[in-house]
């Protein structure tokens, strides 16, 4: 009789369903793949294997795919341009999602756009993608909604 394989025990299950949450809510922000292994109390390498083991593919891939996923949504029904979508599902490389994206999809984001639109649908605005996903933030580095706000000038300058 042979050994069974070692399968992770629950607390195990329960750190990588928890850094997998993390994931699935924060893929549009620069993960690190140390930090989310940090949080499920596991070293990077130690993490990465485990997480392979769990869920068959690794971190990495299985955020790549996420963010795919997304972007497939806005293509169907946002009306941003390839490259807004690509930044705004977390990929700082036009030309990684674009790789990426075929691989995954079997088309390009454009090919995608031009088969999954319905005719005559119309698309969610540009703008309000972009406000609700938080996009108008300074911190991204994009517009910001308003002014800053100036000090009120006194009587005194000129």
């Amino acid at each position: 009789m042979g050994i069974a394989p070692s399968t992770p025990g629950t607390g195990a299950l329960r750190r990588m369903r928890a850094a997998r949450d993390t994931m699935d809510r924060d893929w549009a922000e620069p993960l690190d793949v140390a930090a989310v292994a940090a949080r499920a109390g596991y070293s990077r390498y130690h993490f990465v294997r485990l997480f392979n083991e769990v869920y068959g593919e690794t971190p990495g891939a299985y955020l790549a795919r996420r963010r795919i996923e997304r972007a497939q949504d806005l293509l169907r029904t946002a009306n941003l341009t390839v490259t807004e979508i690509c930044m705004l599902v977390g990929f700082t490389s036009l030309g990684t999602f674009c790789t990426r994206f075929k691989r995954q999809t079997g088309m390009t984001p454009t090919e995608f756009r031009r088969h999954a639109r319905t005719p005559g649908a119309s698309s969610i605005p540009g703008c309000f993608v972009l406000l609700w996903a938080g996009g108008f933030r300074a911190d991204r580095g994009c517009a910001i909604i308003e002014k800053p706000a100036r000090p009120a000038a006194s009587y005194g300058d000129a």
